[in-house]
């Protein structure tokens, strides 16, 4: 009876001591327990889907450090710093987009990458948290819900680093820089009537945008349509990954038993195509246990940016937690078929440092935003 007490008290005491640890580093506990388990979850998979690759795996490994560390930086910094550092680094992130188009590395056919020699990376990832976060600065000093005028500015500021990234060509990456701002504009208070008309508008307008779409990108749209129309060309990634999902069932193969990730038949699968692999191996049980943490990730990030003192602390909080959700929607959306190929990562999971950096970047922002809340009764 006196060891258990006194191992419940030493159980007590860890815990106690581990929450005052977290509210000293300013991270929420919840949140930071979702993201490491997914992180997790997305290395043991990676280790299947690298095959013989094992440095890709170490590589990743070492990502993962970097994203948690610079997650635990990001949530020292007063909330008012990152209001007042908004305007830079949405310029910055211009400047960056600008030298992408002059001097950028060409890979792969699209010239996205910037290589100072010591690091190679996309300036568009950094678009991705520089966006929402000069939106939310441009909105909370002005009255909300947002007059026509506001709404007019916050998008030709959304429209110009979506057209460069677009151009590069990225429409994956521009389309998620797109979804971060107007979620801004949606939190603020975006009449229902304006976000039903603008999607109207946009349907109108698709015409128009498929005669500015590259050859490549109209294939892709065709190839959702009727895949079997090129079944070892253009449609070829996606019946691959519907084969993967589908053979895998509710269980799946097993881990690393997957015929078509292990025998090389799904392409990209350790990056894009990785959400298959999980299907296969794992089955319908893998992917809902993925879905279901990403669901509390999302769930756990609204509920704190509801907390958050300000508007613009609300803003940007509530865009970086909708936002993850819609990269989790549109690659799974990709990999099962419904949705066309535009190359974005599952979050957490896919093999890159870039994303998964700029991803962590921003759960550190958002924890900075709450913890500087004002605290009531």
């Amino acid at each position: 009876m006196i060891y258990g007490e006194l191992g419940a008290s030493h159980t007590r005491r860890t815990v106690t001591g581990m929450a005052r640890l977290l509210k000293a580093l300013r991270l929420d506990g919840m949140l930071l327990s979702g993201l490491a388990a997914v992180s997790l979850f997305g290395l043991f998979v990676l280790f299947s889907a690298a095959g013989d690759n094992t440095a890709l795996w170490f590589s990743q490994l070492a990502r993962i450090g970097i994203g948690f560390a610079l997650m635990v930086v990001l949530a020292q910094v007063p909330d008012h710093f990152l209001r007042m550092f908004a305007p830079a680094a949405y310029a910055a992130g211009l400047v960056l987009l600008a030298a992408v188009a002059v001097a950028g590395d060409i890979g792969k056919g699209a010239q996205r990458w910037l290589d100072l020699g010591v690091i190679r990376f996309q300036p568009a990832e950094i678009l991705k948290l520089a966006v929402p976060m000069i939106c939310a600065w441009y909105l909370h000093q002005r009255p909300l819900p947002p007059a026509l005028r506001d709404v007019v500015v916050v998008l030709l500021v959304i429209v110009v680093p979506v057209g460069l990234i677009a151009e590069q060509p990225d429409l994956g990456t521009a389309l998620l820089v797109a979804a971060a701002g107007i979620i801004v504009l949606v939190l603020a208070g975006l009449p229902w009537t304006w976000v039903f008309g603008g999607a109207a508008v946009f349907g109108a307008a698709v015409p128009v945008i498929w005669h500015f779409l590259h050859d490549y990108q109209r294939q892709r749209v065709l190839t959702l349509l009727d895949p079997e129309s090129d079944a070892l060309g253009a449609g070829y990634h996606i019946i691959q990954s519907q084969i993967a999902i589908g053979s895998g069932g509710v269980f799946g193969k097993g881990w690393m038993n997957g015929s078509q990730a292990q025998l090389e038949f799904l392409p990209e699968r350790s990056t894009d195509f990785i959400f298959a692999v999980i299907g296969e191996e794992l089955g319908l049980l893998g992917l809902v246990a993925l879905l279901a943490g990403y669901l509390f990730i999302v769930g756990r990030g609204v509920y704190m940016s509801l907390q958050c003192r300000d508007a613009y602390a609300r803003l940007l909080a509530g865009s970086i937690a909708l936002t993850f959700f819609v990269y989790a929607c549109v690659n799974a959306g990709m990999v099962m078929g419904l949705l066309p190929v535009v190359g974005v990562p599952l979050p957490l999971v896919s093999y890159g440092g870039t994303s998964f950096v700029t991803l962590m970047a921003g759960f550190g922002i958002l924890m900075s935003l709450h913890s500087s809340r004002k605290l009531v009764g």
